[in-house]
């Protein structure tokens, strides 16, 4: 899935990564970091959780590397799936001033018969996700170069 987002790359990495704020702009239920990362809380080792109650998933973050590229895989969680392993792209666009987000998953069903629907459904939370991204008001960087200090 592809999304343009009127936004500079580090501003929507900064919100993006910041996984207790999808509660906020993303529509997330209960989202809360179960773990903190190794070196910045929202970075690699980081636990995040969305969702409420049973079928809340559990996601561990694999590689972080601001202001482009975040993977991570699904640890636990109501969904029957296996073998999840998840990537978010940020592609500066328009000189700089807008992000195109690429974002990718795998997994494997472990019902048979199911990975259709399953991929449907987290096709679909995650096309919600990323237009509350869309929605989100970012700085524009021509404006705060002309703001005083």
């Amino acid at each position: 899935m592809t999304r343009r987002i009127a936004g500079p790359p580090q501003a929507v990495w900064d919100v993006y990564t910041d996984h207790v704020g999808w509660a906020d702009w993303g529509g997330m239920v209960g989202a809360r970091i179960e773990r903190p990362g190794l070196a910045e809380p929202n970075g690699v080792g980081c636990v995040r959780v969305f969702g409420p109650g049973p079928l809340a998933a559990a996601e561990e973050i694999l590689s972080f590397d601001a202001p482009r590229r975040m993977t991570y895989k699904i640890i636990g969680g109501g969904i029957p799936i296996r073998d999840h392993f998840g990537e978010v792209d940020f592609e500066p666009e328009d000189g700089g001033s807008a992000t195109r987000i690429v974002w990718r998953c795998r997994f494997e069903s472990k019902i048979p018969g199911l990975g259709g629907f399953f991929r449907f459904m987290i096709t679909r939370l995650f096309r919600r996700v990323l237009d509350g991204l869309a929605e989100h008001r970012f700085p524009d960087a021509a404006q705060k170069r002309q703001e005083p200090a």
